[in-house]
C-alpha cells in the first residue's frame, strides 16, 4: 500500500516507523527539513519537505498514486484542509487527526467525508474513553475490548500469590477448563512472549488475557486480583484529555482536577459544574498533599509533559494511591514506567496507530489494538465466504510463528480456540501478532 504520511513532529515520525515494519511504502510530508534527514537516517523512508496542504508539495509526494493519505500534524484545521486537497487531487482514502469532538457528530461528519475527508481519529477522546474504563475496572492495567464487548482483553501482572504462578500454560488450561480464558502473550522483562503449552508464568510477569466479560470474577479469582471501588481521583492537567476524563466522571465520584494555567481554570470551570478545579502546579507536593492527595484512590496524570505524569504517579504511588495513569509521549519510558510501578500508561501514538492500523490490512479488519510496552498488535477479523481461514482448522492453517489465534465470537457466542476449531463464515477472530507477520496473517482473512 502507498502511503502518504502529513505530520509535523513525534506522531507522524512513530507511524512512519511502525507501518514500514508492516511493509508498506511510506512517504512522510513534514516542513522541518531537519527532522526528516534523522528519519532518512534511521529508516528507509521516502520524505518531502514543504506544507502538506500545498498542491505542489501534494503532487511531488505522489497524492495521485496514494492508497492512504494520514493527517496528523498538531493543527487540526491543518488536517482537514491538507486531506480536503489531497483527495481532491485523487488520493483513495484520507485520515485527518482531530481534537474537537464535535466533528465526529454524523451530521458534521457526512458535510466533512463529503469534502473529502473520509476518516477522523480524535486520540484525546479514545484517551479519556481509556481512562474511563480503567477507572471502572482497577484489576486491568491495560483493557480492551472487541464485538461489542463479548471478548475482552485485560492486562494483568501476576503477583506471587496467583494461582497460575508456576503452572504450564497446558496445566492452567485444564485445570480451569471451565473459565473460556486465553493467555496469548506475556511480557517479561521488555520481552514479549507469545506462550507456548509448556510455558511457566512467573511472578512478575505481565499477561494479556482475552476472556468474556461474564467470567472476569473467575479471571481475577485465578490470578489472584480483587477490585477496588474509586471514590475519589484526582486528574492532573487540564488540557483536552484531562478535561474529557473529568467530564465523564464529575457525578459518579469526586473529581478533583489539578491546573497550572489560571485561564484555563478559569474555562474549565465553566464547562465542569460537579468537579473541584484547582489553580496550582501538580509537582508541588504540598500542594498536591493539602488538597487530598494521599486520600484519593486513583490519580491520573496528563499533563503536556511525560516525566511530571511519571513522577508525580511515583508521588501519588507513594502516599498510598492505589491507581495511578499517566499520559506518556515518548514511548522509550513506557516499559520503563511500567516497571517503576505506574499501573497504566497512555500514549496518544499508540492510540492513533490503533485506529490507523485496521485500515490497512488486507483482511476485513473489524478493530485493532496496539499494546504499550510491545510492538505487538490485536486485529479483530471477520471470516469471509472466501477466506482461506474457512477452509481448515486453525491447526492447519499454517499460521506463521509470531501470532496466535486470542478468541473466536460467532453469533453472539464466544468460543476458546483449539486447534481442531473450525472458522466459519462471519466469525469474527481476534489475533494477537507482532508486526512482520500481520501482513501473512491478514492473507487468510481476505
Amino acid at each position: 500500500m502507498n502511503i502518504i504520511i502529513a505530520g509535523d513532529g513525534e506522531v507522524g515520525f512513530y507511524l512512519a516507523k511502525s507501518l514500514t515494519e508492516l511493509n508498506h511504502s511510506i512517504t512522510v510530508i513534514d516542513p522541518h527539513s531537519d527532522l526528516l534527514k534523522r528519519l532518512e537516517s534511521e529508516s528507509d523512508l521516502l520524505t518531502q519537505v514543504g506544507d502538506a496542504t500545498s498542491p505542489e508539495v501534494l503532487e511531488n509526494a505522489g497524492v495521485a498514486q496514494c492508497d492512504l493519505f494520514l493527517a496528523v500534524m498538531h493543527e487540526e484545521s491543518v488536517n482537514l484542509m491538507a486531506c480536503i486537497m489531497a483527495k481532491k487531487l485523487r488520493a483513495k482514502k484520507t485520515v485527518a487527526r482531530i481534537s474537537n469532538v464535535e466533528l465526529t457528530a454524523s451530521r458534521h461528519r457526512q458535510m466533512l467525508q463529503e469534502l473529502g475527508v473520509d476518516e477522523m481519529v480524535c486520540p484525546e477522546r479514545i484517551a479519556a474513553k481509556e481512562i474511563t474504563n480503567l477507572l471502572s475496572n482497577t484489576v486491568a492495567t491495560e483493557f480492551f475490548d472487541f464485538s461489542g464487548g463479548l471478548l475482552t482483553m485485560n492486562l494483568m501482572r501476576l503477583d506471587s500469590n496467583s494461582a497460575v504462578v508456576g503452572m504450564s500454560i497446558r496445566e492452567i488450561t485444564q485445570t480451569y477448563s471451565n473459565i473460556h480464558v486465553r493467555i496469548v502473550a506475556v511480557l517479561r522483562h521488555g520481552e514479549t512472549i507469545i506462550p507456548h503449552a509448556d510455558f511457566v508464568p512467573q511472578a512478575g510477569d505481565m499477561v494479556y488475557i482475552i476472556s468474556r466479560p461474564n467470567q472476569m470474577e473467575d479471571v481475577k479469582r485465578v490470578v489472584g486480583k480483587s477490585d477496588f471501588a474509586i471514590k475519589r481521583v484526582m486528574i492532573a492537567g487540564g488540557g483536552r484529555i484531562g478535561r474529557f476524563a473529568a467530564m465523564t466522571q464529575e457525578g459518579k465520584m469526586d473529581v478533583t482536577l489539578v491546573e497550572e494555567n489560571r485561564q484555563r481554570c478559569e474555562q474549565l470551570s465553566g464547562e465542569l459544574h460537579h468537579t473541584l478545579i484547582i489553580h496550582g502546579d501538580a509537582t508541588d507536593m504540598d500542594l498536591m498533599k493539602e488538597e487530598g492527595l494521599s486520600s484519593a484512590d486513583a490519580f491520573v496524570a496528563v499533563t503536556n509533559s511525560s516525566e511530571t505524569n511519571i513522577l508525580t504517579c511515583l508521588h501519588a504511588k507513594r502516599l498510598g494511591v492505589r491507581r495511578t495513569i499517566a499520559l506518556v509521549e515518548n514511548t522509550g519510558f513506557i516499559t520503563l514506567s511500567q516497571d517503576v510501578g505506574i499501573d497504566t500508561i497512555i500514549n496518544k501514538k499508540l492510540i492513533t496507530a490503533s485506529y490507523i492500523a485496521r485500515l490497512i490490512v488486507k483482511g476485513d479488519a473489524v478493530r485493532s489494538k496496539w499494546l504499550s510496552g510491545t510492538n505487538a498488535e490485536l486485529i479483530e477479523f471477520r471470516v469471509h465466504k472466501h477466506s482461506p481461514a474457512s477452509q481448515h482448522p486453525i491447526g492447519e492453517l499454517r499460521m506463521p510463528d509470531g501470532a496466535t489465534v486470542g478468541g473466536i465470537v460467532r453469533g453472539g457466542v464466544t468460543i476458546v480456540p483449539r486447534r481442531d476449531t473450525q472458522l466459519e463464515v462471519d466469525d469474527n477472530v481476534v489475533m494477537f501478532m507482532f508486526p512482520h507477520v500481520v501482513d501473512r496473517v491478514a492473507q487468510l482473512f481476505e
